[in-house]
This record gives C-alpha cells, structure tokens and sequence, in this order.
C-alpha cells in the first residue's frame, strides 16, 4: 500500500486562541484520490485549505506533503507551495496580464522554466479547456467561467502533485459552473490528487472518491460518496442534504416549492 501524499494530523486552527474554527482534523490523502468537502457554511471548509497550503498558521497539529512538513516558517516553504497548486473562488488573475503572460510568470520566474516550453504547455492546456483562441486577452474580456478555466491552467503549468480548489464556482452562473466542473472531471479522470470545497452536491457524487462532511470545524462523516449520500451516518448529515434536496427542488420549480404554490 503506497504512502499518502498528503496527511494531516490533529490539525488545530484558531484565529483568537479560544474558539477553535478546525478542532482535531485528521485524514490522508492517497495519489490520485479525489477528497470532496462539504458542509455548511463556515464550518472551516475553506480554512482548511489555507492550512494545507500555508496560508494560514496553525495552532496545533501537523500537515505533511509527503515527507515535507508543511508550515509558514518551513524553511523551503515556496518549494513546498509549487507542488500544491490552488484556485481560488475569485480567480487572482493579474489584470495588467493577458490570459497567457498569467500563466507564464510563475513558472519562469520561480521554476526559472524557458519561456518556449511554458508557452508550448500552456496553449495545449488551453487548448483543452476551451481558451485557445482567448490566450491574448486580458481578464476584463473574459466570462467569469473562462477566468476560472485559465486560473486552472495556471495552477497545473506549476506541475503540482495535488490541488486544491476552493469553492471555484460559487459566483459563477449555471452554464459557467458546468464550464468549470466539465474541467474538473476531466482532471479527475486523468488521475490529478484534488481536494476540493463545494455546494455542487450532483458533481461531488459524480467526482470524489471520497466525501468529508465538516461541521463546527470537525469531521462528522467520512464516507464514499454512493455511501455518503444514499445513507448518511449522522443525523447532522441527513439534515445538510435535506437542505440541499429542498434548494433543488425550488431551482426546478422556479423558485417555488410545491408547497409554496
């Protein structure tokens, strides 16, 4: 059995060193699993991402990529964070850049990569994710899905062993959301190691290998996800997914209820 590539241990998050936001998060992640985590909002979900890229200090705990320990003051902490690769909901595109000058800069100027291979890699990531053609625009010209598209192919020309991904299309319209999960699936299937926080509970069925479901900054269920939503453990997590049940229903009936008609 190969060793996780990424293992967090009794992690521990506080933001004033009373109220713990993540209490004793424990859990590995295999190469090439795909870990989806949902839960409520503010239960943590986006915090512990910040933790696993060094983003956010801890206050107890551990978090190891591999061999490495993942920390703020790791001394080869810039290294560490090249081969965890992070898209964030509001895409951190640089808005004096064209989409490709985005995606050439850090591996340049921190992998000190020729600017004829990065290019060559990112038209054909580009090319896959349906941005070939917008390579020279800038982020005001592009939909919010293209954005995110090309914050995705930024991510990967950095070659990272897992990524993280959080909460990428909360601001998106539905025909842009499906832009960004076809991405997505596309990775899973090509086996990338991904963690990912979402509200798309139909994609987080159809892509994880495995659900995590926090509340109140713990893990209440673990579980595969025909498991996880066919029949939750906890009484907390059939009550989420009632939520997401009831949410659905309104979005089809046209933001009625059959019991609001």
């Amino acid at each position: 059995m190969s060793e996780p590539i990424l293992t967090i241990s009794h992690l521990v998050k506080s933001y004033d060193g009373k109220t713990n936001v993540l209490n004793d998060i424990s859990f590995d992640v295999k190469e090439g699993e795909v870990i989806v985590i949902v839960g409520p909002s503010g239960c943590g979900k986006s915090t512990l991402l910040r933790c696993i890229n060094a983003l956010e200090p801890i206050q107890g705990g551990q978090i190891r990529l591999r061999h490495e320990m993942i920390t703020q003051h790791s001394s080869n902490i810039y290294k560490i964070r090249q081969q965890i690769g992070m898209v964030f909901q509001s895409y951190e595109l640089f808005p004096h850049r064209t989409v490709l000058d985005n995606i050439l800069l850090a591996p340049m100027k921190v992998q000190k990569r020729s600017r004829e291979e990065v290019t060559a890699e990112a038209m054909e990531l580009l090319s896959r994710v349906g941005l070939k053609d917008l390579a020279d625009r800038y982020p005001r010209q592009l939909s919010g899905g293209q954005k995110q598209r090309a914050a995705i192919v930024r991510a990967l020309c950095m070659h990272p062993e897992i990524m993280l991904f959080d909460e990428v299309t909360a601001a998106l319209d539905p025909e842009m959301v499906r832009e960004v999960l076809e991405v997505m699936l596309n990775l899973a299937d090509q086996g990338k190691t991904m963690l990912i926080v979402t509200h798309e509970m139909e994609f987080a069925r159809a892509a994880a290998d495995r659900i995590i479901f926090l509340d109140g900054g713990g893990i209440v269920e673990e579980a595969a996800p025909d498991e996880f939503f066919s029949h939750p453990k906890t009484e907390r997590a059939e009550k989420f997914l009632r939520t997401f049940t009831f949410e659905r229903k309104k979005k089809i009936a046209g933001g009625k209820t059959k019991n609001e008609e």
